[in-house]
Parts: structure tokens; C-alpha cells; sequence
């Protein structure tokens, strides 16, 4: 009976010592992981090496790779050691990396483990970059360009955009790489708000006088439903070159009636002077003194 707590680092070695794992490792005449692989050398310095620093010999690499001691006898055989590619190998990770809340989801996200995808696709666990956080294996605008080549080249080739890697600025400033499936893996404000408010937070309101839609939840698509995100050759980042296709999207004669509290529009849209509505309608994103977003 084991008669006082021994510790979570304790627990680790008497389960490597049952298995046999800790004998192969600790075993004076063994070979060691170091005798062939460079990265036992650097590996104290890691985050997980500190993590397994009280661990003897080679039980830190046996701790995901498993029981080295059949793939050294058959002289360095993969087939007899535990990678960590696939999504069996993400499986190694989410035995201490299985965090799920309510936007976030490690195992069941947006970039949930596959055969394809896998913690390993921007993570280096031996090799990481330098100069970047989280044992990201490259910058992270490079990764995420690696799948993601239509945003990053808008990002950075159109005209109007948000400028990567200014001030800071990356993918994961708005979007969270762990993010569950289905939200577009956005990185949500403590409000609960999208991440657009984060940076331009006087546009949230409220207003007495709300510009429904395109600020408000009352309809699918927030700020999304007048701006491109990933950028755009318009001004202001919007979806249309013209100020009036924009507005008339939803200011026009619809079946169920005009969306928003005002009516279509009452100017001939056909005549030029009429077509830049935000010359009149200044307050786009909501206002506290006109309904008609006048000011």
C-alpha cells in the first residue's frame, strides 16, 4: 500500500517502471535515445522537456513514443516505435492537449485531427520556429497559407486589407486555429461579440436608432453582410464597387416588405446624384439621433 502521495511525476515512473518502460530506460548498458536521434540533446530546453524533467533516461521520449527497446534491438526500425503523424498520432497529443469548451475543441474543432490534418501540421514538437509561440513549426501566417492560399493572397495583394504581420496582426488575431467546426473558428469577444469589435469597437452601440443587419444580430452575417474580412479592391473593404448595389441589397421591394425600419428607397437610384447613399446617411452603423441614419 502505497501510505503517502507520491506525486504526479512519481505516479509517471512507477507506471513506467511496471510496464517495463523505466527498466529499458534506466538500465545503466541500455542504449539511449541520444545514441542516433540529436534531438535529446536540445529536448530539456523544451516545454515539454521541462514538463518531464524529473523523468530518468529515456522515459521522456518513451512517454509518447513509447517502449524504445524493440525498434533499437531491430536497428532503429520506425515500425516498432510510436510516431505521432495521422490522427492516431494526434491521439498521443490529446492525451494531455483534450481541451473542450464552449468555442473551443481540440479533438472535435475546425481543424479537427485527420489523416491529413493533425497537430503535427504546425506544430513541431522537436524542431519548432524560433521567434514564434506554441511550438509553431513555421510563422504562422505561413501555415495557415499552406491550406489557406485565396486569404492570405487577398490579405495580402487587394487593395483595401488588413495588413498581416503589422502591430501583430495575424490569422489567429481573428480566428482561433482550435476553434469548433461550424462558427467559422472566429475568436468571439468576452461579450460574445465576432472579433471585428475587438479593433473597431465604436461601431458595436448600442444605438437608439440601430442600422439592422449589418450591426446587429437581426440578420445572418454581421459585419460580413457589407465587408470583405480577407480584403477587397473597394474602398472600405466592402462587397460591392457602388454604394447604392450595397444598400439596395436590402433596401428594395421585397415580398415580405423592406428589411430594416425604413422603407425602399424613395429616390430615383437610376439618376447618378441619388446613388451614393452614405452622402446623406452618414451614421452607417447606427444612431442615436436620426432613424433615417442621417446623422
Amino acid at each position: 500500500m502505497v501510505k503517502r502521495s507520491i506525486g504526479l511525476t512519481g505516479l509517471v515512473l512507477l507506471v513506467l517502471g511496471v510496464t517495463g518502460i523505466g527498466r529499458t530506460a534506466l538500465a545503466a548498458d541500455a542504449p539511449s535515445c541520444g545514441d542516433c536521434h540529436e534531438q535529446s540533446a536540445s529536448f530539456p530546453a523544451n516545454p515539454h522537456g521541462r514538463a518531464a524533467c524529473e523523468l530518468p533516461g529515456d522515459a521522456a521520449c518513451a512517454s509518447c513514443h513509447g517502449d524504445g527497446k524493440a525498434h533499437m534491438e531491430a536497428g532503429g526500425d520506425k515500425s516498432l516505435i510510436r510516431g505521432l503523424h495521422g490522427a492516431k498520432g494526434a491521439e498521443t497529443c490529446l492525451t494531455c492537449h483534450d481541451v473542450t469548451t464552449e468555442h473551443t475543441s481540440f479533438r472535435d474543432g475546425v481543424h479537427g485531427a485527420s489523416e491529413t490534418v493533425n497537430c503535427l501540421t504546425c506544430h513541431s514538437v522537436h524542431t519548432p520556429h524560433a521567434k514564434e509561440p506554441n511550438l509553431l513549426a513555421k510563422r504562422q501566417t505561413e501555415l495557415c497559407a499552406s491550406c489557406h492560399p485565396g486569404q492570405t493572397s487577398s490579405l495580402r495583394s487587394k487593395a483595401y486589407t488588413h495588413h498581416l504581420d503589422r502591430g501583430g496582426f495575424t490569422c489567429a488575431s481573428c480566428h482561433d486555429p482550435h476553434g469548433r467546426k461550424g462558427e467559422g473558428a472566429l475568436k468571439l469577444t468576452r461579450q460574445g461579440d465576432t472579433p471585428c469589435l475587438t479593433c473597431h469597437n465604436e461601431k458595436k452601440g448600442p444605438y437608439v436608432y440601430e442600422h439592422v443587419g449589418p450591426t446587429t444580430s437581426a440578420m445572418i452575417g454581421g459585419c460580413l453582410t457589407c465587408h470583405e474580412p480577407h480584403g477587397s479592391n473597394n474602398p472600405k473593404m466592402l462587397t460591392r464597387p457602388r454604394i447604392d448595389q450595397l444598400c439596395l441589397e436590402c433596401h428594395s421591394t421585397l415580398a415580405a416588405g423592406a428589411l430594416g425600419s425604413q422603407p425602399p428607397a424613395s429616390h430615383n437610384v437610376s439618376l447618378p446624384r441619388w446613388r451614393n447613399c452614405t452622402t446623406c446617411h452618414v451614421a452607417v452603423h447606427g444612431s442615436n439621433r436620426s432613424p433615417k441614419l442621417l446623422k
